[in-house]
Parts: C-alpha cells; structure tokens; sequence
C-alpha cells in the first residue's frame, strides 16, 4: 500500500471522517457498479453501495492490512449483495430501463444507442435482458465469479480475496458459470427459433 493510502487508513482507523471519505472517494464508482450488476437496478444498487460503505466505517478500525483495502471493501459489497440475494430468496427480477418519477412527469433511464437503429437497440436490449436473466439464475457463487470477472473485470486472485476461496476454486466456479450459462442461453435461443417457425 502506499504511504497516503497507509494514512488515510490509519487516519480513518481513529475516527478522522474527512479521511474515511478520502479513502473511499476512489471506489464508489466500482463500489456501485458492483452493486448494479448484482441487483439489477440503481435504486438497490444505491443502497447496497450506502449500507458496504456504512459497514466498512463501522469495521475500519478491524481493518489488519492482510489483503490490499480494496479487496478487503469489495468483499464487504459482494456479500451485502450476496446476503440481500438470499433474503429475497432469489428473486429473478432485472431493470434494465427504469422509470422515474419526477414533477413533470416520467423519466427513462434508457442505455444510449451508439449509431444502432430502433431495431437493433430493441434486439440489444433483448439479448442484454436475456444475459442478465441468465446470471440472475446462477447460484450466488457462480454469480458471483462471472459478475466480478466477466462484467468487472477483476483478476483471478482480486476474486480470491474478495471471495476468501483459491484461485483454483475461483477458476472451477467461472468455467462451470459459464458453461451453465451457454447452456441456458443456448436454450432460449432454440426455443426463440421454434416459436418464430
């Protein structure tokens, strides 16, 4: 860790609020992102970010340094999500575009479309909604790895950390996610083709 870094830490480790807030300015877009991929919409992901932050100041002080800070944050996030996924037993639920409310009336959230036309945004969208399904129907392990490599793109032994397991487990629980996950994609698509014959 770096000799700023190191402070901050300590500086947050004795209460220093402005160095916690410091310390944490650099993750919160990762922190979300995280979050998101894991629980399908901003407004889940907004409290998943919110309630890691609160538990890593609340913990900070048991913060050791035997992993780098941001392993030791990110496994915090992933198992807040990981807990909230259970607690609602697994629901597949999955916004894509989301609707908010404002005074002067709906707004939607929509993914911008480079140079596609409505067409190909409409099968983008189908085909992201149909991965994303697809994820959200993995056991929270294999969600887990494919979320924090595939779509974060983390390292086999940053997932190590943040999962507390091998990197031999780590790279057992991508391959077997990916492969379930082709299987099911492969199945959607031969259903699709039978029902547009």
């Amino acid at each position: 860790m770096s000799n700023n870094l190191n402070s901050l830490i300590e500086q947050a480790q004795k209460g220093d609020v402005l160095a916690f807030e410091k310390l944490i300015e650099d993750h919160q877009k990762k922190v979300y992102n995280i979050a998101f991929r894991f629980m399908g919409n901003s407004e889940d992901a907004s409290e998943v970010a919110q309630e890691a932050f609160i538990r890593v100041y609340k913990s900070i002080k048991n913060f050791k340094g035997k992993s780098s800070f941001s392993t030791w944050l990110y496994r915090i996030v992933v198992n807040i999500c990981m807990d909230e996924m259970r607690k609602r037993n697994k629901q597949n639920i999955v916004y894509i575009d989301e609707i908010t409310q404002t005074e002067k009336g709906e707004y939607r959230h929509e993914i911008e479309s480079g140079e596609e036309s409505p067409q190909q945004q409409v099968e983008i969208n189908e085909t992201r909604n149909e991965i994303y399904a697809a994820i959200n129907s993995l056991s929270d392990e294999h969600k887990a790895v494919i979320v924090l490599k595939d779509i974060q793109g983390f390292s086999y032994e940053e997932i190590a950390g943040i999962m507390k397991c091998p990197e031999g487990t780590v790279k057992s629980r991508l391959n077997r996610a990916r492969s379930i996950l082709k299987d099911i994609l492969k199945k959607n698509m031969e259903l699709f083709n039978k029902e547009n014959v």
